[in-house]
């Protein structure tokens, strides 16, 4: 048995207001959890800014050669 079925079968034993609180403590652990894992490399990328001329990407042949230059 995996321990996701041991929990699913433990949770048939426990009775309606034990699971109230039992709700509290599994929310409360997966809060923590999020707080404490590290951040994904999609959420450092969503932080990275650029600051450029509006025609920038359309360009960028003539940024990198010189034949433009930003201002």
């Amino acid at each position: 048995m995996t321990t996701k079925e041991l929990i699913v079968k433990e949770l048939g034993t426990i009775n309606e207001n034990d699971l109230s609180e039992l709700y509290r403590i599994i929310k409360s652990f997966m809060e923590s959890k999020r707080r404490a894992s590290p951040p994904s490399l999609m959420s450092k990328l969503k932080r990275i800014k650029i600051y450029a001329p509006t025609d920038f990407a359309t360009n960028l042949d003539l940024y990198m050669s010189g034949d433009k230059s930003v201002q």
